[in-house]
């Protein structure tokens, strides 16, 4: 009778994916934070931003899952863009608009998946913020739950397909009585600069 030869101890081990993707990001030039929750993912954000900075941000489920988002836009002790920029008139002051968005001191978001080698997956409709993310912004700071990482770039598409679209979908409809599209869709592998970008990874889910 034929004997199963024991499976290799590296495909039997359940190594924690979360610090390897963090080992991969910082590979790629890109600061990685680990913190288990979101709460400890509200408090790294507030401690990398120091008060007064000037700092923009998507409207994202995961900076409100962290509790983030009304402590930067609404708390008046840093220099937040969103008001700034909804006080203006897009007809006569578009130009303006676009050059204040696109790049900001620091720039907060999140993406819609992250790979087990590090890239970094972001999809919008308009793209809006996708240029501050790629080169715009002087600081750019992702918080990323546990749940959004993938294995490839393939399962990161699909993700987007099948998860954040749809959810984000229901709200622009709820909203604006309309449907949104998925416009254009940014992967960040690697930065040139040193310290430019941060990754907050959560173990616990956040965001879509």
């Amino acid at each position: 009778m034929k004997t199963i030869e024991a499976m290799p101890t590296t495909q039997l081990e359940d190594p924690d994916r979360v610090e390897q993707v963090a080992a991969a990001l910082r590979a790629h030039n890109i600061e990685a934070i680990v913190v288990g929750t979101a709460k400890e993912a509200r408090e790294t954000v507030l401690g990398l931003i120091p008060t007064g900075s000037e700092v923009h941000s998507g409207k994202s489920k995961t900076l409100e899952d962290i509790d983030v988002y009304a402590e930067l836009v609404e708390s008046g002790k840093y220099d937040a863009i969103r008001p700034r920029m909804f006080a203006m008139d897009r007809k006569t002051q578009g130009r303006e608009i676009r050059k204040l968005v696109a790049a900001p001191d620091v720039m907060l978001g999140s993406v819609a998946a992250v790979t087990h080698d590090g890239a970094l997956v972001a999809a919008s409709g308009t793209g809006s913020q996708l240029g501050s993310y790629a080169a715009g912004a002087g600081r750019l700071i992702l918080v990323v739950g546990s749940q959004k990482i993938v294995p490839d770039l393939d399962a990161a598409l699909r993700r987007i397909d099948d998860d954040v679209f749809p959810w984000e979908n229901e709200q622009v409809r709820a909203r604006l009585g309309v449907d949104t599209i998925l416009a254009k869709v940014l992967i960040i592998y690697r930065e040139w600069q040193a310290g430019r970008t941060t990754v907050i990874l959560v173990r616990e889910p956040v965001g879509v």
